[in-house]
């Protein structure tokens, strides 16, 4: 990726460890999650997982970049300076894309950068979690180390990251859209464990899709000061390798030795593979409805 060039976004905040305060801690159904479950069963979740309590309105959302405890180190810093230019490139993408497709303004998420915790409106979590966007705020959360954990699971690269950010902005378009609430309603009407995580799939499923669309488009509306683009032809492998390393069935493989599909929450890595490509080659929000396809009415 040519991204050296690029607009970098305003909407970043950089909070350092723990971010936010640590505050009561998140309560997950069915159970406390160690550290490796965690990793396993929601990188790139676009939802943190239900909690049993919501947190104290005063320990609600990040805490200003110069409280930050440490530094940047310079690789950090680089890293930071290409979550910037990323997060600018999908603002300047769906800025044109969803007025034009679903005749809504864009309204930009802000991006939180922490380590090892932080406490978002959605509770606190994590950096073993992965990323995940809290609708509650409209924010990003990212913990920079999980780009070298993206790494040993077989997805190097700079578009694998890129990936990695417009899937989390694609739950943010689903949220913009009146999705992720629907979908919601749906999940706490649902009859059982199985049917619930079934929605969870198709929810991340068409976040793959919204980032597809994102690639689709990125080019088109990259803001540089230099003549390059920002994806190149040879970045698309490493994308899709990254939408298969954070398929259930591979991560379940390699953590349990088996698959269990009804266990599912974000799709199996074909599953997640195809509808990366499918947004990626129609540029269509209409192409990624993956609930549809299902045979959920929203």
């Amino acid at each position: 990726m040519e991204w050296q060039g690029g607009r970098r976004s305003e909407n970043v905040d950089d909070v350092g460890r723990g971010g936010g305060g640590l505050g009561r801690p998140l309560a997950f159904g069915g159970g406390a999650i160690g550290i490796i479950g965690a990793i396993l069963f929601y990188l790139l979740t676009g939802q943190v997982p239900d909690m049993q309590e919501a947190p104290a309105p005063s320990q609600v959302g990040p805490q200003s970049q110069s409280q930050a405890q440490a530094p940047r180190s310079a690789a950090e810093q680089q890293q930071r300076e290409f979550v910037s230019v990323i997060l600018a490139s999908t603002e300047d993408t769906w800025s044109v894309v969803l007025p034009r497709q679903a005749r809504i303004d864009y309204v930009p998420p802000r991006l939180t950068l922490f380590e090892d915790a932080v406490q978002s409106a959605c509770g606190f979590a994590q950096a073993a979690m992965g990323p995940f966007y809290c609708p509650a705020d409209q924010r990003l959360y990212l913990d920079l180390g999980f780009f070298n954990q993206l790494s040993r699971m077989g997805a190097p690269g700079d578009f694998a990251r890129a990936y990695v950010i417009a899937h989390e902005v694609g739950h943010h378009v689903q949220n913009l859209l009146g999705i992720e609430r629907r979908v919601m309603q749906l999940r706490r009407a649902a009859g059982s464990r199985e049917d619930a995580n079934a929605l969870s799939v198709l929810t991340e499923l068409q976040a793959d899709c919204y980032a597809g669309v994102w690639a689709h488009h990125a080019n088109a509306n990259f803001k540089t000061t230099g003549k390059g683009q920002l994806i190149q032809p040879s970045d698309i492998d490493s994308g899709l390798a990254a939408a298969a390393a954070v398929g259930d069935d591979r991560l379940q493989r390699q953590s349990r030795g088996y698959v269990a599909p009804e266990s599912f929450t974000h799709g199996s890595s074909a599953q997640r593979v195809s509808w990366f490509k499918t947004g990626m080659q129609t540029g269509e929000l209409r192409a990624c409805d993956t609930f549809g396809k299902a045979g959920v009415r929203l």
